[in-house]
């Protein structure tokens, strides 16, 4: 413990660092942002500024990515509680009791009671990544080629089967991912591999180029001749903002209940934001005694979501940074802007670039306060935002992202790239293929194809070697009951439509 206070206080002297402070606050100022506007999210707002962070040094970058993705949680709350705009689906459970809070005339207690849940959940989930890390770094030196591809491998086909909509979808676009993460050059063979004869396929497709067509032109595609009719007379002044001291009380246990819920799930990928504030909710509408005030504006709608999508949120970076093994797309294009600095996430981190996680661990708490600090005066400033069409603002986002994709390598075929992952995602989400397993499988198929084949190699070709382990086989064998749960949930819901579809219908 007491080695762990000494590294956080020489993380609070790398995140105070003025370059450091400086993008931070830019980071969390963005995240806000994107967390207000509907139909955008921190995935389009990383995937842009991505070609920024080649010119700076990694602490920097990771620090400000990391900013726009917890500044985007706190962002989207203010457009689900004044507005009832579920600007990202985690917050369209708080939509539920926060609008009904804010056309009761207490919109402003519901921010209070969402920014003190929120704060709340982050400072515990960064307490548990402080203590935590170490720990899951001892761990990590003592597994094998064949443990960490069974990881891998688990957190694939959780992310896949585990995501919004279909799991077979999710499945059918993780291993699009995982097809497109092994274009190019083959590292141990030097053979090229699905390359159609283009020499530019030969360094592989740019990630850069494949999230913001994925993410930025789709978005464009899809919304460009989107208007929301915003109601302008929303004011929230400071003082509305304090909830009183009943309020808190009534809002403290589901705020604990909703914390403890996004830091267990945290720890397993794939289950991302969404589902723990599903969750938190209909826990507290079980256990409370009077659930019909749920939505109708019960305060513990707003505060349990609220504080488990936060805690989700910090816990995250626990795998991601200390065994390289992303819960969630965004945490993979975190993954990838490391890798692309030429620093491998892993428990190794913690000796080499001490700097990059303390720094980034004590970041956390100072973007938090950054935050809690300039949402109250800029709230009238993202309400304003939302009306502007989205017909001005998509052409500009169109512009930065072709200037971004460009600017990374200096090759326009890298522009066209992005503008045919563009298509492609705009198709499959007309089509209600989820998009971002994409990513997961972009970035994890290459790691996971390397560790298999080392596996193997150090195993002489002998496949036992993916059972022998107690590690190995357990996790392996959750992934076959997870596989097989999801199809048996699809046989199912199969067969209980077509029960339907057969039943006489009763005449009246």
């Amino acid at each position: 413990m007491g080695q762990a206070l000494i590294d956080l206080w020489y993380g609070f002297g790398v995140a105070l660092e003025p370059q450091n402070l400086v993008w931070s606050f830019f980071g969390v100022i963005v995240g806000n942002l994107i967390g207000v506007l509907p139909g955008t999210g921190p995935l389009s707002a990383m995937a842009m500024l991505l070609p920024l962070t080649y010119t700076m040094h990694p602490v920097t970058a990771i620090l400000m990515l990391s900013g726009i993705f917890y500044g985007s949680m706190y962002g989207g709350a203010i457009g689900a509680i004044l507005l009832n705009l579920p600007c990202h689906s985690p917050h369209a459970v708080t939509c539920l009791d926060g609008y009904p809070l804010t056309r009761q005339g207490k919109g402003g207690t519901a921010l209070g009671i969402a920014m003190i849940s929120s704060f709340f959940a982050a400072s515990f989930g960064i307490i548990v990544m402080i203590f935590a890390s170490p720990l899951l770094v001892d761990i990590a030196y003592q597994l094998t080629p064949a443990d960490i591809f069974s990881i891998m491998l688990f957190g694939l086909l959780a992310g896949a089967t585990m995501a919004k909509g279909s799991a077979v979808k999710g499945v059918a676009m993780t291993t699009l991912g995982l097809f497109l993460g092994v274009v190019g050059t083959d590292i141990n063979s030097g053979v090229q591999r699905f390359t159609f004869g283009m020499v530019e396929l030969g360094d592989q497709i740019s990630l850069v180029a494949l999230a913001l067509g994925l993410f930025g032109v789709a978005e464009f595609l899809r919304s460009v001749n989107r208007m929301d009719d915003v109601s302008s007379g929303i004011k929230v002044r400071l003082r509305d903002m304090r909830p009183s001291r009943a309020e808190l009380k009534q809002s403290f246990f589901p705020m604990i209940r909703g914390t403890l819920i996004g830091t267990l799930f945290g720890a397993i990928p794939g289950t991302g934001p969404t589902i723990t504030t599903f969750l938190a909710y209909a826990l507290e509408r079980r256990i409370t005694k009077t659930p019909e005030r749920f939505g109708h504006g019960a305060l513990e709608g707003v505060a349990s979501p609220e504080a488990s999508s936060h805690a989700k949120t910090q816990v995250d970076f626990i795998p991601t940074m200390t065994i390289g093994i992303p819960g969630d797309p965004v945490m993979a294009l975190l993954l990838g802007a490391l890798i692309i600095q030429g620093i491998q996430p892993g428990p190794r981190l913690f000796a080499q670039h001490a700097d990059i996680f303390w720094g980034l661990v004590a970041s956390f708490w100072v973007g938090n306060v950054l935050l809690m600090i300039l949402n109250v005066p800029m709230i009238g400033l993202w309400v304003k935002l939302l009306r502007v069409p989205y017909r001005y603002l998509f052409p500009s986002a169109l512009f930065f992202i072709a200037t971004g994709v460009y600017s990374t390598n200096n090759r326009l075929f890298e522009v066209e790239e992005a503008l045919v992952f563009g298509v492609i995602g705009a198709i499959f989400a007309a089509l209600e293929f989820p998009i971002a397993p994409i990513v997961l499988g972009f970035v994890l198929g290459p790691m996971v194809e390397e560790n298999f084949r080392r596996a193997l190699l150090l195993s002489r070709g002998d496949l036992g070697v993916f059972v022998e382990r107690p590690l190995c086989a357990i996790v392996i064998g959750l992934s076959v009951l997870l596989l097989l749960g999801q199809i048996l949930y699809h046989l199912r819901k199969s067969g209980e439509k077509k029960s339907e579809m057969l039943a006489p219908v009763s005449e009246p």
